[in-house]
């Protein structure tokens, strides 16, 4: 017996060592999938030289002697540091994340197959001018060469993702790179949302006064009001009940849910009489989902040989796509915010029910248009599905946005959406912004510019400033009272899109008298202005704050000045909330610990500092008043709205509602908002000490609200997160121009930082050079790098880099490519 012990003994200090090296070997072999610093490379169909000097943070400076020759120096780049986040993007696009991830994908499959993106992109190919299409083919040019490259002596050609799910990734074509700039228009995609709130409210027995206190409009727009609903659509009179089965259906939706209506963001450009330096300061940080590695990747690059002189871009591109889209030229500077205007429209058509291949048009039955779509699952069986569509758009999964149950038998739910256009020619602006010196030629070059609508503010040397809302914009008959706030019957040609907006009639400004230009998603015309956006703006929190801090100066602005309002953390949603719910507290029996509580929250300054446990604490009071308070009412429709709707609670409490939504339908008395806030005070700190443990001065907004940069797919392995995921503590919060938004929906995290600042850019026109910026994670994708996360920290404290356009000083890393 002894003997077999030892023998296992000696066995084990045998294959112990063994699997310690096989571990460290791989580990070596797996690190070694980064890009070497230095190399050089002959690439097939290039024109002339390419160089790519890499400096100390990892930014890529890339010169060549045409657009077409860079484009393929920054797809080449953009692979050797974020090649597997290009292959989920084009993946998704293509509605194939199945055959990376398995079946836990397969219904946001089926979602992006059914809006049929990639087809849309394959048609827009054809609109493509010269100019684009020899950027779109270097580009792939370059991605391809890396991708076919010999790797080094012992590591791997691919980066980590792929050796672990067994994928080998198929050649990038230049569709791919439209199809990754139409899945930038999914995650800004507006309206749809509002659009199926407002029939499941109808639905559920609201009226439109009570669905106004839900969903209210800004307090200067007077939309009509709302046709009945029920007539309009032939919906059944009877209020429908609590269908939780339905629930759960719609719930499959939730990954592709996350990823739409993402976007806010803020930008300013202020003229030279404004400034210390005399000449405009560009300020802006687009506000989207947090991802590892970062949607961004900083980049400068360098046309020698095309124009009169060098030109250059510098700023952030989306790797996917060969383009600087946020950043500075020569002459130029410029940042984007989301305008969301109403670009969707939801359509009910109604099935023929002698021939459910057909639906209702104006002008009688029509053969819906439908495919055969086979989902390859990894590791599990295919799922097929019949994808169709009308003459309005793609058709809907049933149990979308619970339209299975909201809808009349024999009918379905299609969407338009402008995103989803055949001629799509978003990417010809890219190659225009090389030649741009003015603010004129910016707003005039940005015509072709279609999706997603972007509110853009520019400047440019000789001092002037400027401002246009470039994109589609659809037309509706002014007999349309709906104007795309709830869906619209199919078969009423009323409710058809008219066109769509020309160009020159889009918002524009220059040089205004006031020197100053800022947007936030709020409303950005004027009540004379005559096209139709949207009725569905932000709350206009934030660009409040921004004019008040500004017209509250009497100093001259600087970049410096910039960067504090980009680092703001005041809440004013929070400053107008505090004083109502304090007084729902008065004269209520209250333990000690909560009165000494109440007390912090009486003297706080309303800032969502990371260090502080007020800002937690009073997130969390505001979110279970707004559950105690409306889930009872909303049922299952709950979810779907709730989010932390400032204009909402500040009338709830205020009184200016339509009903009692305070009262609690189970109870036989009458619950006033006074009870209902003290109850959701005592909810909240159990809460919180159940989360962060029973002593109050331990808890730490930052702690909580930390921003989650979440890699796909394995930030959601347990074992793998720690290493993939780009996780720091944060502040801010959804109201603050330092935006960090939560998903109080979300019970198992829902003071996380989920979408914030993607990147910051800050430019002084009197001195491009010293401009700033910093992207969320780092500059490259592949978990064993420096630059994986090495800009967490910076960006966390709203600190920045800077990109000069001369020559790097002390580069870490030529690559030379050249024709072959």
């Amino acid at each position: 017996m002894m003997r077999i012990v030892k023998g296992l003994i000696k066995l084990i200090l045998l294959l112990v060592p063994l699997a310690v090296m096989a571990l460290g070997a791989g580990m070596l072999w797996a690190s070694r999938s980064q890009a070497p610093s230095d190399g050089a490379m002959q690439i097939a169909g290039l024109g002339g030289e390419v160089t790519i000097t890499r400096d100390v943070n990892g930014v890529p400076h890339i010169k060549a002697a045409t657009r077409g020759d860079v484009a393929a120096g920054l797809g080449f780049a953009h692979a050797q540091d974020r090649l597997w986040q290009m292959e989920v993007s084009r993946m998704a696009g293509k509605g194939r994340l199945s055959e990376l991830f398995g079946g836990a994908t397969v219904s946001t499959d089926i979602w992006l197959r059914t809006m049929a993106i990639s087809e849309a992109a394959e048609a827009s190919l054809a609109v493509m001018d010269a100019d684009t299409m020899v950027m779109l083919e270097g580009y792939a040019r370059g991605v391809n060469a890396w991708i076919e490259r010999n790797p080094q002596v012992f590591s791997s050609r691919l980066p980590p993702e792929y050796v672990i799910l067994g994928y080998k990734p198929e050649p990038w074509r230049p569709v791919d790179t439209l199809t990754a700039i139409k899945m930038m228009s999914v995650s800004l995609a507006e309206n749809l949302g509002e659009e199926a709130l407002r029939l499941g409210f109808h639905r559920i027995g609201l009226s439109e006064a009570e669905i106004r206190d839900l969903l209210p409009y800004l307090d200067v727009d007077t939309p009509p009001e709302m046709p009945d609903l029920t007539a309009l659509l032939g919906l059944d009179p009877a209020p429908i009940g609590e269908p939780a089965t339905t629930a759960d259906a719609s719930a499959i939706f939730d990954d592709i849910d996350g990823v739409l209506a993402t976007g806010a963001s803020n930008n300013w450009v202020v003229s030279g009489e404004r400034t210390q330096s005399g000449l405009p300061i560009v300020a802006n940080d687009p506000h989207l989902g947090l991802m590892a590695p970062s949607i961004w990747y900083l980049a400068h690059l360098e046309v020698t040989g095309e124009f009169d002189e060098p030109r250059r871009l510098i700023g952030v591109s989306l790797p996917g796509t060969p383009f600087v889209l946020l950043g500075r030229g020569n002459d130029i500077a410029w940042g984007f915010t989301n305008t969301a205007t109403d670009a969707q429209d939801v359509f009910v058509e109604r099935v023929n029910p002698d021939n459910p291949d057909e639906y209702l048009t104006p002008t009688g039955w029509a053969p819906f248009g439908q495919k055969e779509e086979v989902i390859k699952v990894k590791g599990g069986e295919d799922q097929s599905f019949t994808r169709r569509w009308t003459r309005h758009g793609p058709v809907f999964p049933a149990t979308y946005k619970h339209f299975d149950r909201l809808l009349p038998q024999n009918t379905v739910a299609a969407l338009q959406w402008v995103a989803l256009a055949h001629d799509d020619t978003t990417a010809m602006v890219g190659p225009r912004l090389y030649t741009m010196r003015t603010v004129e030629d910016f707003q005039n070059g940005f015509d072709a510019f279609l999706t997603p609508m972007q509110s853009m503010v520019v400047a440019d040397r000789s001092g002037n400033i400027g401002f246009v809302a470039a994109g589609r914009v659809p037309r509706r008959d002014p007999a349309n009272r709906l104007m795309g706030r709830a869906p619209a019957p199919g078969w009423n040609a009323i409710y058809d899109w008219r066109g769509y907006a020309p160009y020159r009639d889009l918002p524009r400004q220059t040089n205004p008298d006031s020197g100053l230009i800022a947007t936030a998603n709020t409303k950005i015309v004027g009540p004379e202005y005559p096209l139709h956006l949207t009725f569905d703006w932000e709350e206009p929190y934030r660009q409040n704050r921004i004019e008040t801090l500004f017209n509250g100066s009497g100093e001259k602005h600087t970049p410096a000045m910039s960067r504090q309002m980009q680092a703001d953390i005041f809440s004013p949603a929070f400053a107008s909330l505090k004083p109502r719910m304090l007084k729902a507290l008065e004269g209520k029996s209250l333990s000690q610990d909560n009165q000494a509580l109440v007390a912090r929250l009486a003297s706080w300054d309303e800032t969502m500092a990371r260090d502080k446990m007020e800002p937690l604490l009073f997130m969390a009071w505001v979110r279970h008043t707004m559950m105690m308070t409306f889930e009872d009412d909303l049922g299952f429709m709950f979810r779907d709205w709730f989010k932390i709707r400032g204009k909402v609670v500040e009338r709830l409490l205020d009184g200016q509602t339509a009903r009692n939504w305070c009262d609690v339908k189970s109870t036989t008395d009458e619950e006033s908002c006074e009870q209902i806030v003290t109850d959701a005070f005592g909810a909240a700190v159990a809460e919180l000490s159940e989360r962060y443990g029973e002593d109050p001065g331990t808890w730490r907004w930052g702690q909580a609200h930390y921003a989650k940069g979440a890699h796909r797919p394995f930030g959601e392995v347990s074992l793998l997160r720690r290493f993939f995921n780009v996780e720091v503590e944060s502040g801010g919060g959804p109201f603050t121009l330092d935006r960090g938004r939560t998903q109080v929906q979300d019970d198992k995290d829902p003071y996380a930082n989920t979408n914030a600042a993607s990147y910051r850019g800050i430019f002084d026109m009197a001195d491009l050079d010293r401009s700033t910026y910093i992207q969320t994670t780092g500059q490259s994708g592949n978990v064993f790098s420096g630059h994986y996360n090495d800009f967490a920290p910076i960006w966390a404290d709203v600190n920045s880099i800077e990109i000069p356009a001369t020559d790097v000083a002390d580069p870490v890393g030529v690559w030379s490519l050249s024709p072959g």
